[in-house]
């Protein structure tokens, strides 16, 4: 049977150089997964790449690998909040990962995904408005600052762990290079000064988790 006695194929009127066109509709069911891909894609869109952090497959293993990390909180002990601290765990990738999920979970909003500010400021150039070394990140962290614009999180975050490693982690970000970065806020401070050597027990905790993977 040829196209034109196929009761399937219509015509349509139309006629180009001599050639009749035919109307030969999609199968329905091809139709209605295409109208339902097309409905459901806003609301994806929405959940997973425009709602809260944290949705996202890879980032849900994130946390969940962080939270695997904050059990060995216990081998590490509870983490002093100076300047060696905050330099030397800044400086570790195995542990900035908690202190990068940590950020994910809070602090985006304010400060965008790779810190290079929102409605809060950049946090990876070299000018600082509450910040003159290191360690004062660690005041802001707890404290807030500005009448609450950055509120404080030092009875928010579970661990005081937590607080260390999410200040190390702001730490880290200064001269990183942000997707669109937030211009200067403040005025530029000396360079972090060179991070000490890594705890020999932090070391073991490293050489522990590497040999259970």
């Amino acid at each position: 049977m040829n196209e034109t006695q196929d009761p399937r194929f219509k015509e349509t009127g139309h006629v180009y150089d001599g050639i009749q066109e035919y109307d030969n509709p999609l199968p329905s069911w091809w139709y209605w997964l295409f109208v339902l891909t097309v409905v459901f894609s806003p609301f994806y869109l929405g959940f997973f790449h425009a709602g809260a952090p944290g949705r996202t497959i890879n980032e849900q293993f994130q946390a969940a690998n962080s939270e695997n990390m904050r059990k060995q909180y216990a081998e590490i002990g509870e983490l002093k909040d100076d300047q060696a601290t905050l330099l030397t765990y800044s400086q570790n990738d195995q542990w900035m990962k908690v202190g990068s999920s940590i950020f994910r979970t809070h602090c985006v909003s304010c400060h965008g995904p790779d810190g290079g500010g929102s409605v809060g400021p950049n946090l990876c150039d070299e000018s600082f408005k509450n910040i003159k070394q290191v360690e004062d990140i660690l005041k802001v962290v707890n404290n807030g600052v500005a009448g609450g614009a950055m509120p404080a999180w030092g009875n928010r975050l579970g661990h005081k762990n937590d607080i260390v490693l999410v200040s190390a982690y702001v730490a880290s970000l200064r001269g990183s290079q942000p997707k669109t970065p937030k211009g200067p806020d403040g005025t530029p401070i000396p360079p972090w000064p060179p991070a000490p050597p890594m705890p020999e027990k932090t070391k073991a905790v490293e050489t522990k988790s590497d040999s259970s993977r």
